[in-house]
């Protein structure tokens, strides 16, 4: 099995990282994916495509087609944008599983879809705050875990790991190095000899996050996500923010509105976010945590009653670590 990391000369945040790693000893040149090149080190299999990075559906098993090996997990390399152009170093989920089957997804994917969270996330995410600081890109960049969208459609474990949030800070060398050749992907993935970061172990009694908000995704970025996914061992999955979450207000007092009487694709994104979580974590328990300050009274009681219909607990912050 592989990890297959995906990026594109499009895109400068994809490409600096790339060009870094593959920079790193140990490459080899690997078959061509219909025109786009690989390169293989150890057991990992890197990309370089010339089109958007969302636009090529199914590499991991298009790969695994043209070379038998099967695909463990897929690390896309790509930029970030953001109103507020900070400098920053993301991780994320990636889905549109809110969308209706008449919609179209405007950046990748398919309508009401969501892919297995890598269960390297939240592992991840404390690694790459830890190398970015080691290299004084703190408190420059911030460094985040953003909320679950766009696609492309892919099926393995997959995360995407992002440079923001302007072009400048795109063709950043030392952000670059950061999430690349001196960090995070060379370390992460043992390349260097090291321990992996973020293994998931079969073992029943671990714990796995699946926070759902409802909340604008710009909050998200600063709703103190590090008080949780700062501790060692809690494991990260989708994150739904307010706008994966459409609900249409039933019309009733703020103290009412039944799960059943709310309209909206809401229940479809807690689902599918749910089950792709629990495969990419077997034997895990997949908890929700809801942000209670981005609730109305009614979403809140709705979304409470639904989890509990459906048999998915929420956690309280100690409940994760």
């Amino acid at each position: 099995m592989v990890t297959l990391i995906v990026s594109t000369t499009a895109d400068a945040a994809s490409i600096g990282p790339a060009s870094a790693l593959l920079a790193m000893p140990g490459w080899l040149p690997g078959p061509s994916l219909q025109e786009i090149p690989s390169f293989k080190n150890g057991e990992v299999r890197l990309l370089k495509q010339d089109t958007s990075i969302i636009s090529e559906d199914h590499l991991d098993k298009r790969w695994e087609v043209l070379t038998g090996e099967v695909v463990e997990e897929t690390i896309f390399l790509s930029r970030h944008t953001a109103v507020s152009n900070r400098p920053s170093l993301t991780v994320h989920p990636i889905g549109v599983p809110h969308l209706r089957d008449d919609e179209i997804p405007p950046q990748g994917g398919k309508p009401g879809w969501a892919a297995p969270p890598s269960p390297r996330i939240g592992a991840w995410l404390r690694l790459l705050k830890t190398i970015a600081n080691a290299h004084n890109l703190i408190p420059e960049f911030e460094v985040t875990l953003e909320a679950t969208h766009h696609g492309p459609v892919i099926n393995s474990p997959t995360m995407f790991v992002e440079i923001g949030s302007t072009e400048e800070h795109w063709k950043r060398q030392d952000a670059a190095q950061v999430v690349a050749s001196v960090g995070l992907i060379w370390e992460g993935l043992g390349l260097g000899g090291g321990v992996k970061a973020g293994e998931w172990k079969r073992v029943a009694e671990m714990m796995v996050i699946t926070k759902f908000f409802l909340a604008l995704e710009a909050d998200i970025m600063h709703l103190g996500i590090w008080i949780l996914f700062g501790h060692d061992g809690v494991w990260v999955g989708h994150l739904l923010s307010g706008y994966a979450l459409p609900m249409e207000d039933p019309g009733k007092s703020n103290a009412q509105g039944d799960a059943k009487d709310i309209g909206g694709t809401w229940k479809h994104a807690i689902n599918v976010a749910y089950e792709v979580t629990k495969s990419a974590f077997p034997s895990g328990e997949v908890l929700a945590h809801l942000d209670q300050k981005s609730f109305k009274s009614w979403q809140k009681k709705a979304i409470t009653e639904f989890l509990k219909e459906q048999d998915i607990k929420i956690g309280k912050p100690n409940d994760f670590y």
